[in-house]
């Protein structure tokens, strides 16, 4: 089945990085499919430079990221919807390698990948990358049962959101939207980590200890949405079962990759 690919990119007043973002978007070996740029309350020029791109813009007053992608998301029409942010910068194969990556697990709802950061180097990029960004992928499996999803760096099966769109608390701006998707997949979810889908993110996340500790709080805020009912051990108890109950066979040479 061939696929059609939606972005979704949120802003709030980025327009000199979202151009730099769209630029990327529009030196992509394989076009997506439509581009959706989901304003925020911009008061600078974030939505002119969208329109000079030919992104379909859409206006979303409540703020929060989480409001604005899941309005992305809800008016995007592809099969699949990927995301970024307005400071991701995309290697020219990022749309084709997410078609390639969930075109080899038709069973897999997401496909997400790490980032780099390109205002950031030597050691002290280096250091980023492996512990922040590395350690949330490794330190968010064992909690989920599958593999979480990197807000800028992701991509959805359009009906795995549409399953759960509603449930997402759009009225929340302190949650952490990826983290919490990645609650609302179901235990049993396969979520490719491509660990070659890597994008270029700012370093804005250690601008500052405010700005660091604002993070690490919403991450508390994110968890204690989902628990004590997630909590560890019963969303592996459901993994468990639910896998049992699909896996009355396995093909020769079959992969599994969760």
């Amino acid at each position: 089945m061939n696929e059609t690919i939606s972005v979704v990119i949120p802003v709030l007043d980025d327009a000199r990085l979202l151009e730099r973002c769209l630029a990327s978007l529009a030196a992509q070996t394989r076009r997506p499919d439509e581009v959706i740029v989901v304003d925020n309350g911009s008061t600078d020029d974030s939505v002119a430079v969208a329109r000079a791109f030919g992104a379909t813009v859409v206006h979303e007053r409540r703020r929060g990221i989480t409001a604005a992608s899941s309005h992305g998301f809800d008016v995007a029409r592809g099969t699949v919807i990927a995301r970024c942010d307005a400071d991701s910068l995309l290697p020219p194969t990022w749309v084709a390698r997410i078609e390639r990556s969930l075109a080899s697990a038709p069973d897999a709802v997401a496909v997400t990948g790490p980032a780099t950061f390109y205002d950031l180097h030597g050691v002290r990029g280096a250091l980023a990358r492996r512990i922040y960004v590395g350690g949330y992928f490794l330190s968010m499996r064992p909690l989920l049962g599958h593999n979480v999803l990197f807000g800028s760096n992701c991509a959805v099966r359009a009906h795995a959101w549409r399953a759960l769109s509603a449930s997402v608390p759009r009225d929340d701006s302190e949650i952490h939207d990826d983290m919490d998707l990645s609650y609302r997949l179901p235990p049993a979810s396969r979520v490719i980590l491509d660990r070659s889908l890597v994008v270029g993110i700012s370093a804005r996340p250690f601008d500052s200890l405010t700005a660091f500790g604002r993070r690490l709080s919403r991450a508390v805020h994110t968890f204690s949405l989902h628990l004590p009912q997630q909590l560890p051990h019963r969303r592996w108890t459901a993994r468990w079962r639910s896998r049992a109950r699909r896996s009355t066979w396995i093909p020769i040479g079959g992969e599994a990759r969760a």
